[in-house]
């Protein structure tokens, strides 16, 4: 009996005009936004390589350990294909020297913000999008359409429990729907693999994660359209209740809940804190040089080396005054973002698009962890040109003599420049922060319990519905 219905609710669903068309437009979607991805991920090596060769040329050009600079750069993620996330919104690069803390730069929205206008269209975008709002429109009319019809009464003339029709309605618009997507997604992978993207098997195992979180998502907009099914009379109106009710799940309470966050949290923006530090900065260099001229001599000829071990101490004490501004400032990043994203995760679009971040690597967590890791590569690339200019017998500091003649003072700067460039080949070298597997993963936990919450609730209540559903 079960076999049966669901047999004729799969043949209902391939049958219908509206299928073609839907699984059409959902397959171009899928393969184009793969192929787009795999292009832009393409450039952005190329990128990539092209800045890191650029800066070793810069260093290898260099003539003098004193203020000496670097950048280092993101490296991009073959994930970033399938879930762009903040990827493009975030900056590409950071410069790494001893004056400045580490900050992103240049993002690819800023860069060229038309493409900001209607952001990068990605697998998780179309399954959010487009399959959730196509599963809806299959399953909408899946129990008053029949009533309307005079099919319902029909079938239950034949005395089936109720509790297996429901179970067949959504396993055969499941099956109905979800098995034909498969192709492709299918023929995306093999578009992935075929194009020469690198992908270990860390990667292949967060991509199926993200195919497994993609079908609880279909799961649960298909049980939603049999629920608002169970809850009217008319289709017409079914139809229009669960359009709203998509709107205010996909596009309404995860924007509601990040908005929320901002007013309840406040967090001052990167330019306050800059402008704290900068003017913190300002005030040790002041009081350092009037210290430096208070010590100076009146003789005619004077040489005043600038106490490098007071400089070393001042510019640790404006890092440390930095670092203190923007571990605060993040603490309160952390509390706005765990309130916005809970309040957002009554949506399970917005539970999706959350896990589906963290498993690719471009959530908002990302640009934190590539700070940090440049932090950290900063202090060491500033001991190794401290080191460095200790050994060649080049003062961290610069020399300034002051010399009277006739009358007039004359000022020279010696910056014991060597002339023949820099050996840099020993330098340490900036790694991409690694993320194991049950890094990307943990974070997703919550997210897969509200997805699989959510889905028993929305079929629970479809099956109490139709229990109490007149056939008539």
């Amino acid at each position: 009996m079960l076999s049966t219905l669901i047999n004729k609710e799969l043949k209902s669903i391939i049958q219908s005009p509206k299928f073609v068309g839907s699984f059409a437009v959902c397959s171009i979607l899928i393969l184009l936004s793969v192929y787009i991805g795999i292009v832009e991920y393409r450039t952005a090596v190329a990128q990539h390589e092209a800045a890191s060769q650029l800066v070793d040329e810069e260093l290898h050009q260099a003539t003098s350990w004193s203020g000496l600079s670097t950048k280092s750069y993101r490296a991009p993620d073959p994930m970033q294909i399938f879930v762009s996330g903040v990827n493009y919104d975030i900056g590409r690069w950071s410069s790494i020297d001893s004056d400045e803390g580490v900050k992103l730069r240049h993002s690819a929205y800023s860069d060229d913000p038309i493409f900001a206008v209607f952001r990068f269209v990605d697998f998780a975008f179309i399954v959010m999008f487009v399959l959730s709002l196509m599963a809806i429109q299959f399953t909408y009319d899946a129990v008053n359409g029949e009533r309307e019809s005079g099919t319902l009464k029909l079938v239950f003339s034949n005395a089936v429990p109720r509790a297996k029709y429901l179970i067949a309605k959504c396993a055969g618009s499941w099956l109905g729907l979800a098995l034909p997507l498969g192709i492709p997604i299918l023929l995306s992978l093999l578009l992935v693999i075929g194009m020469g993207v690198p992908l270990d098997s860390g990667h292949w195992i967060k991509l199926s994660i993200l195919i497994a979180l993609s079908l609880l998502l279909f799961t649960f907009f298909i049980f939603l359209g049999v629920f608002m099914s169970t809850v009217t009379r008319r289709s017409s109106v079914s139809f229009l209740v669960a359009l709203l009710v998509w709107v205010g799940l996909v596009m309404i309470i995860p924007r509601a809940g990040v908005m929320a966050a901002g007013g309840l949290v406040d967090v001052p923006r990167d330019a306050q804190i800059e402008a704290q530090r900068d003017a913190y900065a300002n005030e040790q260099w002041a009081q350092f040089i009037k210290g430096v001229t208070a010590n100076d001599t009146s003789c005619a000829t004077t040489h005043q080396e600038v106490n490098d071990s007071l400089r070393v101490v001042m510019e640790n004490d404006i890092n440390r005054y930095e670092a203190r501004l923007r571990e605060e400032n993040r603490l309160k990043k952390i509390n706005q973002e765990n309130l916005a994203w809970g309040l957002a995760r009554l949506s399970p679009a917005s539970a999706y698009q959350l896990a589906a971040m963290s498993l690719a690597g471009t959530s908002t967590e990302a640009k934190a962890v590539y700070e940090d890791a440049m932090e950290e590569y900063r202090t060491q690339f500033n001991q190794y040109v401290t080191a460095k200019q200790e050994e060649s017998g080049q003062s961290p500091g610069i020399r300034i003599a002051m010399q009277i003649e006739n009358g007039e003072t004359k000022l020279s700067v010696d910056a014991s420049r060597d002339r023949d460039g820099l050996d840099v080949s020993d330098r340490p070298r900036f790694s991409p922060p690694p993320v194991s597997l049950a890094e990307a993963f943990g974070p997703t936990i919550p997210d897969f319990g509200v997805l699989c919450f959510d889905i028993l609730l929305v079929f629970a209540a479809a099956f109490v519905a139709f229990l109490k559903y007149d056939l008539r």
